[in-house]
């Protein structure tokens, strides 16, 4: 999750600029990662093309993402994919028509029930343990590998394995890979909710702790944990609903979006079929708000997001979760969801909370498990159930 302020930088060298116009659409040779220093920062010999809102790019060192990033300026990093989005409009993706309103009630409220506020505190318990999940980490692979495999028990423990449910890494060159669980329907028609998995201090990110609590282990075990249950569902199982489900869970989100647009780069050169993506990131605190003496809601990003998507997910809001939402805004790329949209794809977001109350010890040590609220979360799982059953059965044209 990233926070939009205004920041600048010094004017790049000839030397950068040279660069940009011959690597200009492609990744530059100096973009392999690079080692990390003995300060713990990374090897500033490692360029990064990064793009910011209305589309500038420039080049700039890795110490200077960082900084970047602690001054809270909303950017891509689009040195693995700078063509994401080249072809929206060769693909000519059509406006979507979602429901008007939610039309499975009598299946999805039994369901709701079987959600568990003990389940994604003994998932993020162990996912939190890891020193750190930045994503050029050994940690950042391991925590990676630890998802996956519960996410491959997750689906075997359903039995949705034999009937075509698959689980993959999807690999990227900075380590840490990111995980997609695919629940096919009768047609290739997909929707997709997503969590990013790493987490980063942005203060020596190599070094310090990051135990990444709210941004997003919040995200990623409520994700799960609406996989479990909506996969109780026989037609779910068996495939016998009318698109197919998606949960992905992304690498290097802290790092400029990294390993969502690299996923979205390759959808889109497939001509995927996307009809929906919905990210949940941060998903857990709730203090800032109830100190303000503002009602707990789940918050509805409405600016750089799909505005029909939105409209559904409020509906779903409404009939499904025990507290209301509250519109608020993000900024420009602040979340996954907005590789999605790059791709041309309809996407949407929503967070813990109204932007001005979330989280402000992320990116820190103190992003720690004890800070969160299980039972907004059980919320967010609620959302998140609700949002796939619906859309997995519903009739795109």
């Amino acid at each position: 999750m990233r926070f939009s302020t205004v920041f600048a930088l010094c004017a790049a060298t000839s030397a950068a600029a040279l660069s940009i116009q011959r690597h200009e659409g492609q990744a530059p040779l100096s973009a392999q990662p690079a080692s990390d220093s003995a300060l713990g920062g990374e090897a500033d010999s490692q360029l990064c093309l990064i793009e910011e809102e209305g589309g500038s790019r420039r080049w700039v060192k890795e110490s200077e993402k960082w900084e970047l990033r602690r001054q809270g300026v909303n950017f891509f990093d689009v040195t693995y994919t700078p063509d994401l989005g080249s072809t929206v409009a060769i693909n000519a993706i059509k406006t979507v028509k979602y429901p008007s309103k939610p039309a499975y009630n009598e299946t999805i409220r039994p369901m709701l029930k079987d959600l568990s506020k003990k389940h994604m505190h003994d998932h993020l318990k162990t996912f939190t343990s890891f020193h750190t999940r930045y994503y050029k980490s050994d940690y950042g692979a391991q925590s990676s590998a630890w998802l996956l495999k519960q996410v491959n028990s997750t689906l075997a423990d359903a039995g949705a394995l034999s009937h075509g449910a698959h689980v993959k890494a999807f690999s990227h060159p900075w380590g840490q890979s990111s995980i997609i669980a695919t629940l096919p329907g009768k047609s290739n028609k997909t929707v997709i909710i997503g969590a990013h998995q790493d987490s980063i201090n942005l203060f020596l990110p190599s070094i310090l702790a990051a135990p990444g609590a709210d941004d997003d282990g919040s995200g990623t075990v409520t994700i799960l944990e609406a996989l479990r249950v909506l996969l109780t569902s026989p037609a779910i199982v068996n495939g016998s609903a009318e698109n197919t489900l998606e949960f992905h869970w992304y690498s290097a989100e802290e790092g400029g979006l990294l390993g969502s647009q690299a996923i979205f780069h390759s959808y889109e050169k497939a001509r995927r079929d996307v009809k929906a993506m919905l990210q949940q990131d941060m998903t857990g605190y709730v203090q800032k708000t109830l100190d303000a003496g503002e009602p707990e809601s789940v918050g509805v990003i409405t600016d750089f997001v799909d505005a029909g998507l939105t409209e559904f997910i409020k509906e779903v809001i409404t009939e499904y979760c025990d507290i209301p939402y509250v519109l608020t805004k993000c900024g420009y790329a602040c979340s996954d969801h907005a590789s999605a949209s790059k791709a041309g794809y309809p996407s949407a977001f929503v967070i813990e909370s109204d932007f001005k109350y979330s989280d402000n010890k992320i990116h820190t040590t103190e992003d720690k498990l004890e800070y969160l609220n299980f039972g907004h979360m059980l919320q967010h799982a609620r959302l998140t159930l609700a949002f796939g059953y619906e859309l997995a059965f519903a009739e795109f044209e």
